[in-house]
């Protein structure tokens, strides 16, 4: 398993592209993205468990019916959410991406993300369309990334090749996701490509598995979206024997899955609305994942402990509290915390109470960009990592005027 460049252009036959068509009035930011495979991919998603559903994905649910994908579209800017004309517009936009491209317009996965509320105006759309298609190229995938970020302050990509049945295999992906991220799912969207050949059903598997211990551990502010998706598409270019049961390649499948999300897991933390600091929760000694997985999201999402990182105060006393209180079965007494970062790590809390420890220490410690906060539970083998960050004032100011 090795990174590689390229995000979702990197793999055989993909190609891409990200433009500004005007659904956003700074004309220094690109608002429209999309992704091309050259041959029809077998294609699956996993979508929000929000009850209000952006109407993008309700389109892209029904497309993706029969297992198969060639196109991506999105759109920043506008979250075409709770629009009656919603599943209209999302529709029109999968049609003339498809006209452009010469496929059917249910081979096309369409996506949006911006203001909930407000009406898309499929006008620039149409418009940029044929620019944005004819500029698609294998090395676009730069500018899709930019196009698909509402307030993150980076694009957010990552890529890796693999080997399966003896041919060399890459995967790649590219994500938006800065504030409105929660965990089932965090808010955000995905789009994962690869020239793996692999059958729908286990892409689907292959999601779902994954998932819980990644974008379902991922943690900015507590609000779980309305356009939540992460969407893979495979065109099975790289020519190995196609995957239909779990098998030894379906586990490589599988790692490089994990190695592609989780960095991306990370990213989106990282960049989370107004954070100065990522924050990665892991807790050991669990005796069941779901304890393990539990306690790890409720310290990286309690609004105390996000608070003492950002201001680099060794408050372990609030990351007992959030265990406390996320309804995990936990020994208390035999509960073990630590911090650590590229400056170095120190134990603050022993069997559940608390040690000696230097306080300048510490907050050296918790002044780097990346925090580690290190919990151990004490009762059996189970472990789990959830991601987060800091809260800070201007997350406040982003989201006070966020619409406006």
């Amino acid at each position: 398993m090795q990174q590689i460049n390229g995000g979702v252009c990197a793999a055989q036959g993909f190609t891409a592209n990200g433009i500004h068509c005007g659904i956003r009035k700074n004309t220094t930011k690109a608002d429209l993205a999309l992704v091309l495979s050259r041959v029809p991919a077998n294609a699956a998603a996993i979508y929000t468990t929000n009850l209000v559903k952006g109407a993008p994905l309700l389109v892209t649910k029904a497309h993706l019916a029969n297992g198969k994908a060639q196109a991506v579209i999105c759109n920043s800017g506008n979250a075409n959410t709770c629009n009656a004309d919603g599943i209209e517009i999302a529709e029109k936009m999968s049609k003339l991406a498809a006209e452009q491209l010469g496929i059917a317009a249910e081979d096309v996965v369409v996506a949006s993300t911006g203001v909930i509320g407000q009406r898309l105006n499929l006008a620039p759309i149409e418009a940029g369309l044929p620019q944005l298609a004819a500029g698609l190229s294998a090395e676009g995938a730069d500018a899709a990334a930019k196009a698909i970020m509402t307030t993150d302050t980076v694009d957010k990509q990552v890529a890796v090749e693999f080997e399966l049945d003896g041919k060399l295999c890459r995967m790649g992906g590219m994500a938006k996701g800065s504030g409105m991220i929660h965990p089932n799912m965090a808010t955000m969207l995905v789009f994962i490509t690869t020239d793996a050949a692999i059958s729908a059903g286990m892409i689907q598997k292959a999601l779902r598995i994954d998932v819980q211990d990644t974008f379902n551990m991922t943690s900015v502010d507590g609000d779980t979206s309305t356009n939540d998706m992460v969407t893979l598409l495979a065109n099975g270019l790289a020519g190995n024997k196609e995957i239909t049961e779990e098998n030894e390649d379906f586990a490589t499948f599988m790692k490089a899955l994990n190695t592609v999300t989780m960095q991306l897991c990370r990213m989106i933390a990282g960049d989370g609305e107004g954070a100065t600091r990522l924050i990665e929760c892991s807790v050991t000694g669990a005796d069941s994942m779901e304890v393990a997985r539990t306690a790890a999201k409720s310290v990286i999402c309690s609004s105390l402990v996000k608070a003492a990182m950002f201001g680099a105060d060794a408050n372990w006393g609030r990351i007992l509290c959030a265990i406390g209180y996320s309804g995990a079965k936990v020994d208390v007494s035999k509960v073990d915390v630590a911090f650590r970062s590229a400056k170095g790590e120190i134990p603050v809390c022993k069997d559940g109470a608390g040690i000696d420890f230097s306080e300048e220490i510490a907050k050296e410690i918790l002044l780097e960009k990346e925090i580690e906060i290190l919990v151990s539970l004490g009762e059996g083998d189970c472990a789990a990592t959830a991601w987060g960050c800091d809260l800070t004032y201007d997350y406040v100011k982003i989201n006070g005027d966020y619409r406006t």
